[in-house]
Protein backbone atom coordinates (compact mmCIF):
# COMPACT_ATOMS: atom_id res chain seq x y z
CA UNK A 1 0.00 0.00 0.00
CA UNK A 2 1.84 3.43 -0.93
CA UNK A 3 1.55 6.28 1.69
CA UNK A 4 -1.54 7.81 -0.48
CA UNK A 5 -3.73 5.18 -0.66
CA UNK A 6 -2.94 4.69 3.39
CA UNK A 7 -3.99 7.76 4.19
CA UNK A 8 -7.26 7.16 1.94
CA UNK A 9 -7.61 4.23 3.95
CA UNK A 10 -6.99 5.94 7.36
CA UNK A 11 -9.96 8.59 5.88
CA UNK A 12 -7.84 11.66 6.47
CA UNK A 13 -8.61 12.72 2.85
CA UNK A 14 -11.63 14.74 2.12
CA UNK A 15 -11.06 16.43 -1.08
CA UNK A 16 -8.00 17.09 -3.50
CA UNK A 17 -6.91 18.66 -6.62
CA UNK A 18 -4.69 17.35 -9.44
CA UNK A 19 -5.03 13.69 -7.71
CA UNK A 20 -2.54 11.70 -10.31
CA UNK A 21 0.23 14.31 -9.37
CA UNK A 22 -0.17 14.57 -5.60
CA UNK A 23 -0.24 10.78 -5.70
CA UNK A 24 2.92 10.61 -7.07
CA UNK A 25 4.79 13.50 -5.16
CA UNK A 26 3.77 11.66 -1.89
CA UNK A 27 4.49 8.39 -3.16
CA UNK A 28 7.82 9.56 -4.22
CA UNK A 29 8.58 11.81 -0.99
CA UNK A 30 8.69 14.68 -3.54
CA UNK A 31 6.20 17.08 -1.77
CA UNK A 32 7.18 19.84 0.34
CA UNK A 33 3.44 20.94 1.70
CA UNK A 34 2.72 23.31 4.74
CA UNK A 35 -0.22 23.18 7.16
CA UNK A 36 -1.16 26.56 8.94
CA UNK A 37 -1.49 27.15 12.74
CA UNK A 38 -2.92 30.28 14.24
CA UNK A 39 -0.92 31.21 17.11
CA UNK A 40 -4.47 32.02 18.89
CA UNK A 41 -3.41 30.00 22.62
CA UNK A 42 -0.12 29.07 24.06
CA UNK A 43 -0.89 25.14 23.58
CA UNK A 44 -1.48 23.16 20.73
CA UNK A 45 -4.87 21.28 21.62
CA UNK A 46 -5.89 17.75 20.25
CA UNK A 47 -8.10 19.46 17.96
CA UNK A 48 -4.29 19.86 16.10
CA UNK A 49 -4.10 16.09 16.64
CA UNK A 50 -4.94 14.91 12.67
CA UNK A 51 -2.85 17.60 11.13
CA UNK A 52 0.53 16.82 13.01
CA UNK A 53 -0.34 13.04 12.83
CA UNK A 54 -0.35 13.90 8.88
CA UNK A 55 2.95 15.71 9.11
CA UNK A 56 4.99 12.62 11.17
CA UNK A 57 2.95 10.06 8.43
CA UNK A 58 4.40 12.19 5.38
CA UNK A 59 8.06 12.81 7.14
CA UNK A 60 8.66 9.43 7.32
CA UNK A 61 7.40 8.76 3.81
CA UNK A 62 10.59 10.92 2.68
CA UNK A 63 8.40 14.44 2.34
CA UNK A 64 8.95 17.68 3.67
CA UNK A 65 6.93 19.25 6.19
CA UNK A 66 6.72 23.36 6.56
CA UNK A 67 5.01 24.02 9.58
CA UNK A 68 3.48 27.91 9.06
CA UNK A 69 2.68 29.65 12.10
CA UNK A 70 0.65 32.38 11.36
CA UNK A 71 2.35 35.59 13.66
CA UNK A 72 1.06 37.46 10.87
CA UNK A 73 -2.53 36.47 9.96
CA UNK A 74 -3.22 35.79 14.04
CA UNK A 75 -3.55 40.17 13.75
CA UNK A 76 -6.66 39.44 11.83
CA UNK A 77 -8.24 36.05 12.43
CA UNK A 78 -10.15 33.44 10.83
CA UNK A 79 -13.28 33.95 10.19
CA UNK A 80 -13.95 30.17 9.12
CA UNK A 81 -16.38 28.56 11.04
CA UNK A 82 -16.66 31.36 13.46
CA UNK A 83 -20.17 33.34 14.07
CA UNK A 84 -18.67 35.94 16.04
CA UNK A 85 -15.49 38.49 15.63
CA UNK A 86 -11.46 36.40 17.33
CA UNK A 87 -10.09 38.40 20.00
CA UNK A 88 -7.18 41.03 19.04
CA UNK A 89 -4.23 39.45 20.23
CA UNK A 90 -1.17 41.79 21.36
CA UNK A 91 2.48 41.25 19.69
CA UNK A 92 3.74 39.48 22.59
CA UNK A 93 1.17 36.90 22.87
CA UNK A 94 1.59 35.95 19.44
CA UNK A 95 5.46 35.70 19.79
CA UNK A 96 4.91 33.78 23.17
CA UNK A 97 2.53 31.45 21.66
CA UNK A 98 4.41 30.76 18.36
CA UNK A 99 7.61 29.53 20.78
CA UNK A 100 5.21 26.90 22.50
CA UNK A 101 4.13 25.76 19.27
CA UNK A 102 7.64 25.18 18.16
CA UNK A 103 8.34 23.18 21.54
CA UNK A 104 5.53 21.19 21.18
CA UNK A 105 5.61 20.08 17.67
CA UNK A 106 9.34 18.46 18.18
CA UNK A 107 7.67 15.85 19.62
CA UNK A 108 5.67 14.88 16.25
CA UNK A 109 8.26 16.70 13.59
CA UNK A 110 11.76 16.31 13.10
CA UNK A 111 13.20 19.95 12.27
CA UNK A 112 16.94 20.43 10.99
CA UNK A 113 18.36 21.36 7.34
CA UNK A 114 16.78 19.42 4.61
CA UNK A 115 14.32 18.07 7.40
CA UNK A 116 10.84 19.78 8.87
CA UNK A 117 10.93 23.85 8.72
CA UNK A 118 8.77 26.01 10.76
CA UNK A 119 8.57 29.44 9.25
CA UNK A 120 6.22 32.23 10.84
CA UNK A 121 4.33 34.29 8.37
CA UNK A 122 5.02 37.64 10.09
CA UNK A 123 8.14 37.29 9.02
CA UNK A 124 6.96 38.67 5.26
CA UNK A 125 2.95 39.63 6.19
CA UNK A 126 3.94 42.03 8.31
CA UNK A 127 6.32 43.81 5.59
CA UNK A 128 4.27 44.47 2.52
CA UNK A 129 3.12 47.83 2.05
CA UNK A 130 -0.82 47.82 1.96
CA UNK A 131 -1.07 49.77 -1.53
CA UNK A 132 1.48 47.51 -3.45
CA UNK A 133 -0.22 44.77 -2.07
CA UNK A 134 -3.63 46.13 -3.62
CA UNK A 135 -2.17 46.38 -6.86
CA UNK A 136 0.10 43.16 -7.41
CA UNK A 137 -2.18 40.92 -5.41
CA UNK A 138 -5.87 42.22 -4.78
CA UNK A 139 -6.23 42.12 -8.59
CA UNK A 140 -6.14 38.22 -8.66
CA UNK A 141 -8.98 37.73 -6.34
CA UNK A 142 -12.94 38.01 -7.43
CA UNK A 143 -15.08 39.79 -4.78
CA UNK A 144 -18.12 37.80 -5.81
CA UNK A 145 -15.94 34.85 -5.61
CA UNK A 146 -15.26 35.84 -2.30
CA UNK A 147 -18.13 36.43 -0.97
CA UNK A 148 -19.45 33.01 -2.05
CA UNK A 149 -16.43 31.45 -0.16
CA UNK A 150 -17.96 28.52 2.97
CA UNK A 151 -15.25 29.74 5.50
CA UNK A 152 -17.58 33.34 5.60
CA UNK A 153 -20.87 32.04 5.28
CA UNK A 154 -21.61 31.69 8.77
CA UNK A 155 -20.23 34.96 9.62
CA UNK A 156 -22.00 36.85 6.60
CA UNK A 157 -25.22 36.51 8.93
CA UNK A 158 -23.99 38.83 11.50
CA UNK A 159 -21.46 40.90 9.46
CA UNK A 160 -18.23 39.90 8.72
CA UNK A 161 -15.68 42.84 9.27
CA UNK A 162 -13.25 43.91 6.38
CA UNK A 163 -9.93 43.19 8.64
CA UNK A 164 -11.64 39.01 8.75
CA UNK A 165 -12.43 39.44 4.69
CA UNK A 166 -9.05 39.99 4.20
CA UNK A 167 -8.13 36.90 5.94
CA UNK A 168 -8.43 34.94 2.69
CA UNK A 169 -5.56 36.89 0.66
CA UNK A 170 -3.61 36.72 3.10
CA UNK A 171 -3.09 32.82 3.27
CA UNK A 172 -2.98 32.99 -0.12
CA UNK A 173 -0.23 35.13 -0.09
CA UNK A 174 0.69 32.64 2.00
CA UNK A 175 0.94 29.44 -0.32
CA UNK A 176 2.50 32.03 -2.92
CA UNK A 177 5.50 33.26 -0.50
CA UNK A 178 6.30 29.72 0.30
CA UNK A 179 6.13 28.27 -2.88
CA UNK A 180 8.33 31.17 -4.20
CA UNK A 181 11.03 31.09 -1.03
CA UNK A 182 10.68 26.75 -0.33
CA UNK A 183 9.75 25.41 -3.58
CA UNK A 184 6.60 24.30 -1.16
CA UNK A 185 4.29 22.47 -4.04
CA UNK A 186 1.40 21.22 -1.65
CA UNK A 187 -0.88 22.63 0.99
CA UNK A 188 -2.96 20.72 3.89
CA UNK A 189 -5.71 22.12 5.77
CA UNK A 190 -9.75 21.75 6.75
CA UNK A 191 -12.63 21.30 4.67
CA UNK A 192 -13.67 24.76 6.00
CA UNK A 193 -10.40 25.85 4.51
CA UNK A 194 -11.31 24.87 1.00
CA UNK A 195 -11.95 28.10 -0.36
CA UNK A 196 -8.80 29.90 1.36
CA UNK A 197 -6.51 27.04 -0.04
CA UNK A 198 -8.03 27.86 -3.90
CA UNK A 199 -7.23 30.68 -3.57
CA UNK A 200 -3.65 30.27 -2.77
CA UNK A 201 -3.39 27.65 -5.66
CA UNK A 202 -5.12 29.98 -8.21
CA UNK A 203 -2.78 32.98 -7.05
CA UNK A 204 0.05 31.05 -7.57
CA UNK A 205 -1.01 29.79 -11.65
CA UNK A 206 -1.73 33.87 -12.33
CA UNK A 207 1.51 35.01 -10.99
CA UNK A 208 3.60 32.36 -12.19
CA UNK A 209 2.03 31.05 -14.69
CA UNK A 210 0.04 27.78 -15.85
CA UNK A 211 2.83 25.46 -15.16
CA UNK A 212 3.48 26.83 -11.47
CA UNK A 213 3.47 23.65 -9.83
CA UNK A 214 1.15 24.49 -6.99
CA UNK A 215 -0.89 21.16 -5.25
CA UNK A 216 -4.09 21.54 -2.65
CA UNK A 217 -5.33 18.64 -0.28
CA UNK A 218 -7.84 19.23 2.09
CA UNK A 219 -8.64 16.99 5.21
CA UNK A 220 -11.54 16.46 7.20
CA UNK A 221 -10.09 18.44 10.09
CA UNK A 222 -13.26 20.46 10.24
CA UNK A 223 -16.01 17.49 10.77
CA UNK A 224 -13.74 14.89 12.24
CA UNK A 225 -10.45 16.48 13.89
CA UNK A 226 -11.96 19.86 15.50
CA UNK A 227 -14.30 18.74 17.33
CA UNK A 228 -11.93 16.51 19.00
CA UNK A 229 -10.55 19.65 20.34
CA UNK A 230 -13.32 20.57 22.62
CA UNK A 231 -14.93 19.25 25.79
CA UNK A 232 -17.95 20.91 27.79
CA UNK A 233 -15.09 22.15 29.96
CA UNK A 234 -12.68 23.51 27.25
CA UNK A 235 -10.36 22.38 25.17
CA UNK A 236 -7.85 19.44 25.94
CA UNK A 237 -4.78 20.73 25.69
CA UNK A 238 -1.11 19.13 24.56
CA UNK A 239 0.78 20.93 27.35
CA UNK A 240 1.03 19.03 30.38
CA UNK A 241 0.48 22.10 32.85
CA UNK A 242 -3.26 22.65 31.00
CA UNK A 243 -4.34 19.06 30.81
CA UNK A 244 -2.85 16.32 32.47
CA UNK A 245 -1.31 13.35 30.79
CA UNK A 246 -3.89 11.41 32.97
CA UNK A 247 -6.93 13.98 31.87
CA UNK A 248 -5.35 13.93 28.40
CA UNK A 249 -5.40 9.91 28.53
CA UNK A 250 -8.94 10.04 29.84
CA UNK A 251 -10.22 12.39 27.06
CA UNK A 252 -9.25 9.53 24.35
CA UNK A 253 -10.42 6.82 27.05
CA UNK A 254 -14.21 7.94 26.63
CA UNK A 255 -14.77 9.09 23.31
CA UNK A 256 -17.72 7.61 22.37
CA UNK A 257 -18.60 3.73 20.92
CA UNK A 258 -18.90 5.06 17.44
CA UNK A 259 -15.77 7.08 17.11
CA UNK A 260 -13.04 4.47 18.45
CA UNK A 261 -12.15 3.06 15.72
CA UNK A 262 -12.18 6.01 13.37
CA UNK A 263 -9.67 7.69 15.79
CA UNK A 264 -7.52 4.61 16.24
CA UNK A 265 -7.47 5.02 12.34
CA UNK A 266 -6.75 8.83 12.06
CA UNK A 267 -4.24 9.10 15.05
CA UNK A 268 -2.76 6.19 15.76
CA UNK A 269 0.62 4.57 14.07
CA UNK A 270 -0.84 1.18 14.48
CA UNK A 271 -0.79 -1.09 11.16
CA UNK A 272 -3.83 -0.87 9.53
CA UNK A 273 -4.45 -4.61 9.34
CA UNK A 274 -4.42 -4.55 13.48
CA UNK A 275 -7.10 -1.80 13.20
CA UNK A 276 -8.82 -3.69 10.79
CA UNK A 277 -9.11 -6.49 13.23
CA UNK A 278 -10.83 -4.77 15.58
CA UNK A 279 -14.41 -4.02 13.40
CA UNK A 280 -16.09 -6.57 14.94
CA UNK A 281 -15.27 -5.50 18.35
CA UNK A 282 -18.11 -5.01 20.53
CA UNK A 283 -18.83 -4.71 24.49
CA UNK A 284 -16.10 -4.96 26.86
CA UNK A 285 -13.42 -5.46 23.51
CA UNK A 286 -14.66 -1.39 22.38
CA UNK A 287 -13.31 -0.55 25.83
CA UNK A 288 -10.62 -2.57 25.15
CA UNK A 289 -10.19 -0.63 22.00
CA UNK A 290 -10.39 2.91 23.57
CA UNK A 291 -7.66 1.76 25.94
CA UNK A 292 -5.48 1.08 22.95
CA UNK A 293 -6.19 4.36 21.60
CA UNK A 294 -5.73 6.46 24.94
CA UNK A 295 -2.18 4.72 25.30
CA UNK A 296 -0.58 5.49 21.75
CA UNK A 297 -2.00 9.06 21.81
CA UNK A 298 -0.64 9.86 25.58
CA UNK A 299 2.67 8.27 24.57
CA UNK A 300 3.06 10.13 21.11
CA UNK A 301 2.33 12.91 23.08
CA UNK A 302 3.48 12.55 26.62
CA UNK A 303 5.86 9.77 26.22
CA UNK A 304 5.97 6.15 26.96
CA UNK A 305 6.67 6.85 30.85
CA UNK A 306 3.65 8.88 31.01
CA UNK A 307 1.64 6.33 28.90
CA UNK A 308 2.12 3.99 31.45
CA UNK A 309 1.35 5.53 34.47
CA UNK A 310 -2.13 7.02 32.96
CA UNK A 311 -2.96 3.57 32.05
CA UNK A 312 -2.05 2.10 35.50
CA UNK A 313 -4.10 4.74 37.28
CA UNK A 314 -6.69 4.47 34.68
CA UNK A 315 -6.62 0.60 35.65
CA UNK A 316 -6.73 1.64 39.38
CA UNK A 317 -9.21 3.80 39.62
CA UNK A 318 -12.01 2.38 37.50
CA UNK A 319 -11.35 -1.44 38.14
CA UNK A 320 -10.30 -1.42 42.00
CA UNK A 321 -11.63 1.71 43.36
CA UNK A 322 -7.62 2.64 44.65
CA UNK A 323 -6.42 6.32 44.88
CA UNK A 324 -3.01 6.79 42.98
CA UNK A 325 -0.83 9.20 43.13
CA UNK A 326 -1.03 9.81 38.92
CA UNK A 327 -4.54 10.28 40.15
CA UNK A 328 -5.16 14.41 38.67
CA UNK A 329 -4.85 16.39 42.08
CA UNK A 330 -5.10 20.00 43.72
CA UNK A 331 -3.69 21.08 46.57
CA UNK A 332 -6.24 23.20 49.12
CA UNK A 333 -4.27 25.57 51.68
CA UNK A 334 -6.07 27.53 54.68
CA UNK A 335 -6.67 30.53 52.64
CA UNK A 336 -9.57 28.31 49.99
CA UNK A 337 -11.32 28.07 53.15
CA UNK A 338 -14.16 30.07 55.23
CA UNK A 339 -14.79 29.41 58.62
CA UNK A 340 -13.41 25.99 58.33
CA UNK A 341 -15.52 24.95 55.10
CA UNK A 342 -15.07 24.91 51.23
CA UNK A 343 -18.11 25.44 48.97
CA UNK A 344 -18.28 22.13 46.73
CA UNK A 345 -18.30 24.47 43.85
CA UNK A 346 -15.39 26.46 44.49
CA UNK A 347 -13.41 22.61 44.83
CA UNK A 348 -15.15 22.36 41.19
CA UNK A 349 -13.83 25.83 39.38
CA UNK A 350 -9.98 25.67 41.50
CA UNK A 351 -9.56 22.12 40.15
CA UNK A 352 -10.84 23.07 36.27
CA UNK A 353 -13.79 20.04 36.82
CA UNK A 354 -15.68 23.17 35.81
CA UNK A 355 -14.79 26.25 34.14
CA UNK A 356 -17.12 28.67 36.29
CA UNK A 357 -19.61 28.62 38.70
CA UNK A 358 -22.49 28.78 36.36
CA UNK A 359 -21.26 25.23 34.95
CA UNK A 360 -20.16 24.51 38.35
CA UNK A 361 -24.02 24.97 39.62
CA UNK A 362 -25.31 22.99 36.59
CA UNK A 363 -23.39 20.05 37.34
CA UNK A 364 -24.42 20.34 40.94
CA UNK A 365 -28.06 20.61 40.37
CA UNK A 366 -28.07 18.01 37.71
CA UNK A 367 -26.46 15.35 40.13
CA UNK A 368 -23.14 14.95 38.21
CA UNK A 369 -20.95 15.73 41.25
CA UNK A 370 -20.07 12.72 44.22
CA UNK A 371 -17.82 14.19 46.72
CA UNK A 372 -16.74 10.43 48.17
CA UNK A 373 -19.74 8.32 48.07
CA UNK A 374 -22.25 11.45 48.50
CA UNK A 375 -23.77 12.48 46.04
CA UNK A 376 -24.21 16.71 46.07
CA UNK A 377 -27.30 18.63 45.48
CA UNK A 378 -27.44 21.76 46.92
CA UNK A 379 -25.35 24.13 45.08
CA UNK A 380 -24.51 25.74 48.60
CA UNK A 381 -23.41 22.22 49.66
CA UNK A 382 -19.58 22.96 51.43
CA UNK A 383 -17.19 20.36 52.89
CA UNK A 384 -15.47 20.73 56.46
CA UNK A 385 -11.74 20.91 56.93
CA UNK A 386 -11.58 17.87 58.82
CA UNK A 387 -12.59 15.85 55.77
CA UNK A 388 -9.02 16.42 54.78
CA UNK A 389 -7.22 14.67 57.34
CA UNK A 390 -7.54 12.09 54.05
CA UNK A 391 -7.66 12.42 50.61
CA UNK A 392 -11.57 13.93 49.25
CA UNK A 393 -11.87 12.29 45.91
CA UNK A 394 -14.39 14.35 44.17
CA UNK A 395 -16.24 12.49 40.86
CA UNK A 396 -17.85 14.15 38.12
CA UNK A 397 -20.13 11.82 36.15
CA UNK A 398 -18.78 8.17 36.09
CA UNK A 399 -15.74 8.88 34.21
CA UNK A 400 -14.10 11.64 35.85
CA UNK A 401 -12.01 11.49 39.10
CA UNK A 402 -10.09 14.04 40.88
CA UNK A 403 -8.18 14.24 44.41
CA UNK A 404 -8.28 16.80 46.47
CA UNK A 405 -5.39 17.05 49.64
CA UNK A 406 -4.77 19.95 52.18
CA UNK A 407 -1.33 21.88 52.66
CA UNK A 408 -0.73 22.25 56.54
CA UNK A 409 2.27 23.70 55.84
Amino acid sequence: MTIYDELVARGLIAQVTNEDEIKEMINNGKAVFYIGFDPTADSLHVGHFMALCLMKRLQMAGNRPIALIGGGTGYIGDPSGRTDMRSMMTPDTIRHNCDCFKKQMSRFIEFGEGKAMMVNNADWLLKLNYIEMLRDVGACFSVNNMLRAKCYEQRMEKGLSFLEFNYMIMQSYDFYHLYKEYGCNMQFGGDDQWSNMLGGTELIRRKLGKDAYAMTITLLLNSEGKKMGKTASGAVWLDPNKTSPYDFFQYWRNVGDDDVLKCIRMLTFLPLEQINEMDGWEGAQLNRAKEILAYELTKLVHGEEEAEKALETSRQVFSQGVISDHMPTTVLTSADFTDGRIAVSDMLVKSGLAPSKGEAKRLILQGGILVGDNKISDFAASVELSAFEEDVIVRKGKKVYHRFVFDRK
